[in-house]
């Protein structure tokens, strides 16, 4: 697979009943190392989506969040309650099944459809990217770029700062990319999952934290 799709692909989006969140709401915040948001996804209530439809799951599953995508070049997502201004968040993945050549990983700033996302695939490449206007483009380099700290298998540990108008993405405790852009100021928070040609991606999220920088 030519990573340098990811733009195109990222454009074919199933947009299943994600929480509207508006800058108008009050921005959640706290002293420098305040956990401003957490959950284990024991409870199937605290707010993250439910969706079970032709085209996947998104749902409390196993201990974490479960996202499958049943189709080809599709994207879904989900944020739970609460607006933030700069934040890290964290969060375990892990696949369950379907192809290597997938995407999972963390969103800032969401509003109204437009976020950052900050994505690993299991066959060893990550991003930084925003989508905005109904496209998707890459900040800071111009496809997904390859990293062997990325596990195929297993548990990857996701952290992204969003910090005034810097980007962070970190893998497995390792900084793989920083990049800057000045787009989205504030927003919600949540998780991403999505395919590329191969449909079955079958991803969970867990530990999902959201700490004041």
């Amino acid at each position: 697979m030519k990573k340098s799709c990811l733009m195109a692909l990222l454009s074919v989006l199933i947009l299943a009943a994600c929480l509207p969140v508006t800058p108008s709401e009050p921005l959640v915040s706290g002293a420098p190392g305040a956990v401003l948001y957490s959950d284990d996804f024991s409870d199937n209530t605290s707010g993250w989506d439910r969706v079970l439809n032709d085209g996947g799951i998104m749902d409390y599953d196993s201990g974490g969040y479960r996202i499958l995508v049943r189709g080809a070049k599709m994207n879904f997502w989900s944020t739970p309650p609460g607006n933030f201004g700069d934040v890290r968040i964290e969060a375990d993945v892990t696949r369950l099944n379907g192809p290597l050549e997938n995407r999972a990983g963390l969103i800032c700033r969401y509003q109204n459809g437009n976020y950052y996302f900050f994505v690993i695939s299991s066959d060893g490449y990550y991003a930084i990217g925003k989508f905005t206007s109904g496209q998707a483009i890459l900040i800071g380099q111009e496809m997904m770029v390859a990293s062997d700290v990325i596990h195929s298998d297993g548990v990857n540990h996701l952290r992204a700062d969003c910090i005034g108008e810097t980007l962070t993405f970190y893998v497995n405790e390792m900084q793989v990319a920083s990049t800057q852009d000045t787009d989205l100021a504030s927003g919600g928070v949540g998780v991403l999952a999505g395919s590329f040609e191969e449909p079955g991606v079958d991803v969970l999220f867990q530990n999902f934290v959201v700490l004041q920088p």
